[in-house]
This record gives structure tokens, C-alpha cells and sequence, in this order.
């Protein structure tokens, strides 16, 4: 997939920049689309991507798909939206094989990125 970047427009889009800046990063995609839209629209998109506003539209947090579909019970399919929250769920082993697995999967690309803000 990295070496499509020279042959495809792609845009990379990172979690933790879209909370640090929803504005700043939702300008980055419009202006990859190549699309001009009047600030109070982005202002309403900033408002309805929000993690918050997301959690509570049946249409983003799939609480209007049935159990069998995606059960809620084994776990949420948002849950609190905080970069960096993994630490909280990650052992250290757990941790260290990641950083392995990450290190062999990106080796090659110049992609970076930020586990907290």
C-alpha cells in the first residue's frame, strides 16, 4: 500500500489529529476532495464528527443494529474516545510485541505516529 502513494492521491488521516484539530483536519479534507464548503457547514461537521455527538447517533455507534449483528454486551463499540487510553488496557508484554509488530509493518515508510497528545 505505501509505495500506491506515487501512483494514487491518498490522504492519511490520523486519530489523535483529529482530536487535537477536528477543524484543522476536516480543511485537510476538503481540500484533498478539492471541495470549498462555508464555514458555519464546517463548523456543523466538526460539531456531528465529534466523538461525543458520534456516541449518541444510533447511525455512528451501532446501537440500532440487532444483537446478532453486534452484540454490545461483549463490548461497546465506541468506548471513551481518549488518545492514549490503550495504556490503560494493554500489558507491558502486550505493549512490547506491538512496538515489534509495528516496527516490521512500517519498516520502509515514512509515516509517524503519536500515541498521545
Amino acid at each position: 500500500i505505501w509505495a500506491a502513494r506515487a501512483e494514487h492521491r491518498i490522504l492519511y488521516v490520523f486519530y489523535e489529529h483529529m482530536k487535537e484539530d477536528p477543524a484543522r483536519e476536516i480543511r485537510r479534507v476538503m481540500e484533498f476532495m478539492q471541495v470549498d464548503l462555508a464555514p458555519e457547514v464546517l463548523q456543523k461537521i466538526v460539531h456531528h464528527t465529534s466523538f461525543g455527538a458520534m456516541k449518541e447517533n444510533p447511525m455512528a455507534n451501532y446501537s440500532s443494529m440487532p444483537d446478532a449483528i453486534f452484540d454490545r454486551s461483549c463490548s461497546q463499540f465506541m468506548r471513551k474516545g481518549e488518545v492514549g487510553d490503550w495504556k490503560n488496557h494493554f500489558t507491558v508484554a502486550q505493549n512490547e510485541a506491538f512496538d515489534e509488530h509495528y516496527q516490521r509493518k512500517m519498516a520502509g515508510t515514512t509515516l509517524t505516529f503519536r500515541m498521545e497528545l
